[in-house]
């Protein structure tokens, strides 16, 4: 994904002044909007789903017709196979930090996910007791501490907003204002079973994992099959394993949590404070996100049920939306379709929690 930058450009009268012109001029370069959307549907793998890229699709047309950012600036990243520049964690992270590096203060930044999410128990003497991510495509994840990594890293006064449609994606930002959280009083029913599910085991990623490496090795002979063999028994289904087939693969391009330094730079990393970062999540931590195929209930078109509702609940306001409001309307959507286990969650500083979703203010220049 990358990076986006919002134009604050105003249709002038012909009568406005000179200053006028200039004013606009230094306006259009202070407020920039940028974006980063992914949609990874897994296609011709065990993990397929089958509604991601259109997450991404709509995500972008709703941001650039209804929040005003600009096409030129949204990025956009798919696993299509015509596409020609993939979701890979390398691709994900390098547009993120360009976009971090680009930003300025008052800048709005938006980063949505569409695709698998992972979390599993690792084991001490890390610090973190729960270890969240997001999966690319290339299934080389991105940690909860990636995120905050670059987070950290933001201009003060500016904005960045994560939307994940993932299983287990409440606990993507280091966050310990919990806005609406799993204490919900909403209620539904099971989804109908033909619904697949965003999340993948850490089993099932062992063993994609170690099926990767040894192609790799028979067919490209880059890998030792010693360091095969060593990585594929440090141990299974856990993140030990997980980690030395990453590094195997990918060498150093994995996440911070597999690093040799590992402990020293997450003990060097300061806990984000509760105004930096605002994350709305498809569901709470130990939930699953729903994956849905096409069908009358959802246009005719497959979607995240999350997504999907975010989406319908903006077209249908008139006004703009706090995050508070965009994620207590998107659970209500999702209860309407017949998903009782599924809770969106929203973590952020009770500021932002009542600001308006992506800085939109209708009948203004960030207006649609």
């Amino acid at each position: 994904m990358c990076v986006y930058i919002y134009r604050c450009l105003v249709q002038r009268p012909k009568h406005k002044t000179r200053q006028a012109t200039q004013n606009r001029s230094k306006m259009s370069t202070e407020c920039k909007k940028r974006a980063i959307l992914v949609g990874c549907n897994y296609p011709n793998t065990i993990n397929m789903l089958s509604g991601c890229v259109n997450d991404a699709k709509a995500m972008r047309e709703m941001i650039v017709s209804r929040f005003g950012f600009d096409s030129e600036n949204v990025e956009l990243l798919t696993d299509e196979p015509e596409s020609t520049y993939k979701p890979t964690r390398a691709n994900i992270m390098a547009a993120l930090k360009k976009m971090v590096v680009a930003a300025k203060e008052g800048d709005v930044l938006l980063f949505h996910f569409s695709g698998h999410g992972l979390v599993r128990r690792v084991e001490p003497p890390q610090p973190s007791n729960e270890g969240e991510a997001i999966v690319p495509c290339d299934l080389n994840p991105i940690f909860d501490v990636d995120l905050g990594q670059l987070i950290q890293q933001l201009p003060s006064g500016s904005s960045f907003t994560i939307v994940s449609d993932s299983c287990h994606s409440g606990g993507l930002i280091d966050k310990s204002k919990e806005q609406i959280g799993p204490h919900s009083t909403l209620r539904g029913t099971a989804p109908p079973v033909d619904y697949k599910t965003r999340g993948i085991s850490f089993g099932t990623l062992l063993h994609c994992l170690e099926t990767a490496a040894n192609i790799l090795m028979a067919a490209q002979n880059l890998l030792a099959p010693r360091a095969v063999d060593n990585a594929i028994n440090t141990g299974t289904d856990n993140m030990r394993g997980i980690g030395s087939l990453l590094t195997t693969i990918f060498g150093n391009n994995v996440s911070l949590k597999f690093l040799p330094n590992y402990e020293r730079d997450i003990l060097n990393l300061r806990s984000l404070t509760e105004d930096e970062g605002i994350l709305l999540s498809g569901c709470q931590a130990n939930e699953l996100s729903i994956d849905m195929p096409a069908s009358n209930k959802n246009g005719g078109k497959a979607f995240g049920a999350f997504t999907y509702s975010v989406l319908k609940v903006i077209k249908e306001s008139n006004d703009a939306l706090t995050n508070r409001q965009l994620v207590v309307k998107a659970r209500k959507e999702i209860i309407k379709l017949g998903i009782g286990q599924q809770h969106p969650c929203l973590y952020c500083s009770d500021e932002n929690a009542d600001a308006a979703f992506l800085g939109h203010q209708p009948n203004t220049t960030m207006g649609a």
